[in-house]
């Protein structure tokens, strides 16, 4: 009788235990954004190690069932694979939300030229593998690689950007999403910025990315640390370098960790030192480097909400050539006439005055998060900190005291959101909020070039990105900008009457000195942008892109309150109150085809600018040290046009050229006159070789032409001689003729275990030695540009 006890019970529980198997899920598989079925979406059942597939209403159901946890795996074409664990209690129904952007599909399709920010602007990127190749110089240096870049430089140090002729506080600069403040407006104030800490770069010619700031006339440059990888994983990357000319040696290291969590951390830095460079014939004394980076990024990136810390640290000791120290314009007579320079000592890595001293701090918060069925809301606050000393050649007890003194301070909050429920057509608003406070030390001994200042910037912009069909993209964009500018500022008397200020401005006078006004200028710029452009693909290889901009720009302190000598330019500088706001109207072209082996890309641009401030030569002025060059910032109506060209050609899987050239003209519309300091015809031609069944080996050749610039002002002025009582002509407009250079370029790589590599580089710029000197170099009239320079390059990815 127990026996049979027992056989029943089991039973009972047995049956009991198959009913409990016979639930159902129902499961819906919807876009995140806009909530529509993902039909064809493929779900992988752990637990019965089978798939099943949504139908077209991205449904799809597993059957019998028990109580407890499922676990599924779905993925679908364009989304990131998503893992989903479920609690089964009966029958039970759930949505399952997949992110479906085309920003990723889109990062897909351009992996070879890498991921653009906008879609009709005309934008070059430059990838990871060619910025390292410029681990041991700058983020100018690295620009030049895209046509109608070129760069204005002080030497081969301090390499500032210039964007289809146009520089400073025209060309935007941000570094991982923060606009970059670091005392732009000087022709020899280079970006702030280790190369070395970038990723990506993008170049956008024009105001076409209208969410960065309404006042890039030149065009923005967008740098992009590493991209986050949601998955475990440890990798980073050390390199070595050293070159010949100036003896130089570099270091960089990174070291990254990723989670599937989202949680990340990077740590990145660099340092350099480079001494005296040499041109063929002589050496260059006292055009040292030494420079030190740092960089800490930190957060978690999920896709439903996410945050990031960063900071940057860069300092930099910049020297000047010495021979271009003048004392007043006798010396820069003798030094054009010379041929080369006035003071050449042997080699040396002291770095003495006059040099340069700049200290960069940057710290950022930023914080998103994704709302189903509306968008992306993004906040950010940044800080940053600049510190600016030139030091002029002086004697006693001020020799180590700076001539220019300057700190600038900038906090910055941002707000974004971006609808991207209809990914055909999406909407991007966003507020901005600035102050910014420079303090002139008056401690130098010097008067101070420029005044203390305050600054109070607002922004609101609107965008919109609209798909009509798949051959066509729309995206328009308009933004309000508010600036006020708030300065103490000291004039001379004789100086106030002479620029007529005493009519114009009697009202901002708050305290009369014996020889001096203080003055409180307070003014206020309201500024309109806006851009519309369109891409239109003509078939699977071709495309063009048509893109109209307004940028308005108001003047920046230098060009409003500039008022002494500029120890690191060796001039006098003097700006205008009455200066107003820039407005450029910007229309440009460009015509896309890309095959197996041949692709082009040629770009047109014209740009007026209603308002164009230029820094020209004028005339002498009379120091306790003699005469010196008078540079006055001028207003006048002004047009920029020309064309750039990419092309590229494959003979074969091995052998490929390669041709960039940029022509670009620019006008003063006013006094029927060249625009000063405009890029030559430049055209550079490279054929490569690569074998990548051999190490990944490449080599290269790489020829660079640059035209004698034909159209210039004539900005020359005349002097008497201090012996004979003559008049001497001082030449400082007459370009430098044509030159051209070759450099060489080869690489390969190699496997030292199953995640470690080595790559090892070796390059030569100038490879014949040419004796030449650049237009756009503010030191030509002193020197000729470097000589030849071996490079070599260890890169250990691990």
């Amino acid at each position: 009788m127990k026996h049979n006890l027992l056989i029943v019970a089991l039973c009972f529980f047995g049956y009991t235990n198959a009913q409990n198997c016979t639930y159902t899920f129902i499961g819906k598989v919807i876009d995140y954004h806009d909530s529509t079925p993902m039909s064809g979406a493929t779900v992988y059942i752990q637990t019965q190690d089978n798939y099943t597939t949504a139908d077209v209403n991205g449904k799809f159901s597993i059957k019998n069932l028990c109580n407890g946890k499922l676990n599924l795996v779905i993925s679908h074409v364009g989304c990131e694979t998503k893992h989903v664990e479920i609690d089964i209690i009966g029958d039970t129904f759930k949505e399952i939300n997949m992110e479906h952007h085309l920003e990723e599909l889109d990062e897909v399709s351009l992996k070879s030229k890498g991921n653009k920010t906008t879609k009709t602007a005309q934008e070059t990127v430059i990838k990871e593998d060619v910025l390292i190749r410029y681990s041991n110089l700058s983020v100018g240096d690295a620009l030049k690689e895209v046509p109608g870049v070129s760069s204005i430089n002080t030497g081969s140090t301090i390499v500032k950007p210039m964007i289809n002729g146009l520089h400073s506080s025209r060309v935007l600069i941000l570094n991982n999403s923060v606009r970059l403040q670091d005392q732009e407006w000087g022709i020899e104030h280079a970006p702030n910025i280790d190369i070395n800490s970038a990723s990506q770069i993008s170049v956008i010619k024009g105001s076409g990315a209208l969410a960065y700031g309404g006042d890039a006339i030149g065009g923005v440059v967008v740098i992009k640390p590493g991209k986050i990888i949601r998955k475990d994983t440890l990798y980073g990357r050390t390199i070595l370098g050293g070159q010949t000319n100036g003896r130089g040696y570099n270091v960089s290291s990174s070291l990254n960790k990723n989670y599937n969590s989202g949680w990340f951390t990077q740590l990145q830095g660099s340092y350099k030192r480079n001494g005296d460079f040499n041109a063929p014939d002589y050496n260059l004394t006292n055009t040292g480097l030494d420079s030190k980076g740092v960089s800490v990024r930190l957060g978690q990136n999920k896709f439903p909400s996410g945050f990031e810390l960063y900071y940057s640290y860069l300092h930099n000791e910049i020297g000047i050539l010495k021979a271009s120290h003048i004392g007043s314009v006798y010396d820069l007579e003798r030094a054009i006439n010379s041929g080369q320079p006035t003071v050449i000592e042997d080699f040396s890595y002291d770095i003495n005055a006059p040099k340069q001293e700049i200290t960069h701090h940057l710290a950022k918060a930023n914080y998103f998060k994704r709302f189903q069925n509306f968008g992306k809301l993004t906040f950010q606050y940044d800080y940053q900190n600049n510190k600016r000393l030139e030091f002029d050649v002086r004697i006693g007890d001020r020799r180590d005291v700076p001539a220019v003194d300057l700190t600038l301070q900038t906090h910055t909050v941002l707000a974004d959101v971006n609808l991207d429920t209809n990914l055909s057509r999406k909407v991007n608003f966003g507020l901005m909020g600035r102050y910014q406070n420079n303090f002139a030390n008056p401690d130098t001994g010097v008067r101070r070039l420029i005044p203390d200042y305050n600054t109070y910037d607002f922004g609101i912009y609107t965008t919109t990105e609209w798909r009509i069909d798949n051959n066509l993209i729309v995206d328009a964009g308009t933004r309000y900008d508010f600036n006020r500018i708030n300065a103490k500022k000291y004039y001379r008397k004789s100086r106030w009457e002479e620029r007529g200020y005493d009519e114009d401005f009697s009202n901002i006078i708050i305290e009369e000195l014996p020889t001096q006004y203080l003055t409180n200028p307070i003014f206020d710029y309201h500024n309109i942008s806006a851009s519309i452009g369109a891409k239109y693909y003509l078939n699977r290889k071709s495309y063009i892109i048509g893109n109209y901009a307004l940028a308005s720009r108001p003047p920046n302190p230098s060009e409003l309150f500039s008022d002494g000598l500029h120890h690191s330019a060796a001039r006098f500088e003097l700006g205008d109150l009455r200066f107003n706001k820039e407005v450029s109207n910007r229309i440009s072209g460009s015509y896309n085809y890309s095959s197996s082996n041949f692709n082009f890309s040629g770009e047109v641009f014209y740009n007026q600018i209603d308002g164009f401030i230029f820094l020209r030569p004028f005339d002498l002025i009379s120091t306790i040290r003699g005469p010196f060059p008078y540079w006055e910032y001028q207003q006048t109506n002004a047009e920029m046009f020309g064309v750039d060209i990419n092309a590229t050609y494959s003979f074969t899987n091995s052998w490929h050229i390669q041709n960039k050239t940029s022509f670009i003209k620019g006008y003063d519309l006013k006094n029927d006159l060249p625009l000063i300091d405009m890029p030559p015809f430049n055209t550079i031609n490279q054929i490569t070789y690569n074998n990548t069944a051999w190490h990944n080996f490449s080599a290269s050749l790489k020829s660079e032409w640059v035209a004698e610039q034909n159209e210039y002002p004539n900005f020359n002025f005349e002097v008497e001689d201090q012996l004979t009582g003559e008049m001497i002509t001082i030449d400082i407009s007459s370009p430098p003729p044509a030159y051209h250079l070759l450099h060489f370029y080869s690489e390969a790589s190699f496997s030292l275990s199953a995640t470690t590599s080595l790559n090892i580089a070796l390059g030569i710029n100038n490879l014949l030695d040419t004796s030449y000197r650049n237009y756009l170099n503010q030191l030509r009239f002193f020197a000729d540009d470097l000589g030849r320079n071996i490079t070599l390059q260890l890169q250990l990815n691990y």
